[in-house]
């Protein structure tokens, strides 16, 4: 058993396999018309469409106003209302609301993390607005995957501790 032998081998490749090459994927009839609205828009569509959005968010909750709105009414967290669980979105209107109406305290009492969000998401869309339409330089925020991943963490022990039963983590339950 000392002699090796040499490893079996099928038959030959045809040649034209070697040379064959797979044709590019088709793209679907909304990516062509997505890529075809992007090329013919103006520069200043996207921030001012996304300003459009945030403002008609902002309207919404001002207009519905979440704060004084019973259990069934709209808006109203699905989630909590079929299940009694807060989930992890659960106070952000109310949150949202209160920031538009220059109450701080109140608004991280709903929806802490929330409040700790808008300043980062303000300025990133400030700084991405700024440079589409007016060619600003202002500093890039950067966040590390550390620290998303932590503050993904946190956002997901302090909705398990804001469904906890008993003191001190009733005092979360909005």
């Amino acid at each position: 058993m000392s002699s090796e032998q040499p490893p079996i081998q099928g038959p030959p490749m045809p040649p034209e396999w070697l040379t064959y090459q797979y044709p590019p994927p088709q793209q679907d009839r909304v990516t062509r018309f997505v890529d075809r609205v992007m090329a013919r828009s103006p520069i200043w569509l996207a921030p001012v469409a996304l300003l459009a959005c945030m403002g008609a968010a902002a309207g919404y909750t001002l207009v519905t106003d979440p704060v004084s709105a019973e259990a069934g009414a709209e808006p109203t967290c699905l989630l909590k209302y079929v299940t009694g669980f807060v989930c992890p979105g659960c106070g952000g209107t109310r949150a949202a609301w209160y920031l538009l109406h220059g109450d701080l305290p109140a608004a991280a009492r709903h929806h802490a993390l929330f409040v700790f969000a808008v300043p980062f998401l303000l300025y990133i869309y400030v700084a991405w607005a700024g440079r589409k339409l007016f060619r600003w330089r202002l500093p890039q925020l950067t966040i590390s995957p550390a620290a998303m991943i932590t503050f993904m963490g946190v956002w997901a022990v302090w909705s398990i501790l804001r469904n906890l039963p008993w003191a001190p983590f009733t005092a979360f339950y909005v």
